[in-house]
């Protein structure tokens, strides 16, 4: 094997820190477009993983026909897409994204696959945050006569709202990951910089740019959720 000398880390350092070769209008408007998938993505994420979450945590050890069916079947298509993987997901619902969007290409293409793969992981942990809940709690609110929305906005929520929060900071971050691997068949992003500007052309540096711009978005994130979280968790 070839040993490393001084000339072939220096030729190495050198593809690394070519940054004339960086476009950075370019970088900029892909950084807008990986900001803008996680953030609608982790929008619509946020409400959908707390219906299915309220709806898990609901149902789960009823014994009414109608409880343990929901169960079942949310249970089931929960399992379902959160043992896909994110790349053949996003290949298989091209014809769905195609049918809503009359697209398969862009920043909003990539949003069907991104949704439908993070939601169930998140309703997943939003019914482990329910089920934490103190049951004296539950059980005091209900002999006050609390009703069913009640229960949700002024008890399920608020108890479980450390748990919610670090949830949703966990999966924006897994959803930053999949608008990478999006942008590589075509989503945008600076997944697709980095393949298409930077892997395919050979310009080391470019992917480099993108590799550190999606690390200071993961780190913006993890920052502000450790912050809200602590903020509000009193326990």
């Amino acid at each position: 094997m070839m040993p490393f000398n001084n000339g072939m880390i220096l030729s190495v350092l050198a593809d690394y820190t070519d940054f004339t070769e960086v476009r950075w209008p370019k970088v900029w408007e892909a950084t807008q477009e990986t900001i803008y998938m996680t953030a609608f993505s982790v929008s619509a994420v946020f409400i959908l993983g707390i219906l299915i979450g309220l709806l898990l945590f609901e149902s789960r050890g009823k014994e009414s026909l109608w409880a343990r069916g929901s169960y079942k079947v949310v249970s089931f298509f929960v399992n379902v897409f959160r043992s896909i993987p994110f790349l053949i997901l996003i290949v298989l619902l091209i014809p769905f994204t195609k049918a809503i969007l009359d697209s398969m290409t862009g920043p909003t293409a990539g949003l069907p696959a991104l949704i439908l793969s993070a939601a169930p992981f998140y309703g997943r942990l939003v019914e482990t945050g329910l089920r934490e809940i103190d049951k004296g709690v539950i059980e005091a609110a209900e002999a006050m006569g609390a009703s069913k929305w009640e229960m949700i906005w002024k008890v399920y929520i608020p108890e479980s709202l450390p748990s919610i929060v670090s949830g949703i900071t966990v999966t924006a971050i897994s959803l930053v990951g999949y608008t990478a691997m999006a942008g590589v068949i075509g989503a945008g992003g600076l997944g697709n910089l980095a393949y298409l500007e930077g892997f395919q052309r050979n310009q080391a540096t470019v992917t480099l740019v993108a590799t550190v711009v999606i690390l200071l978005i993961v780190f913006a994130i993890q920052f502000v959720g450790d912050i809200v979280v602590n903020k509000i968790d009193k326990r």
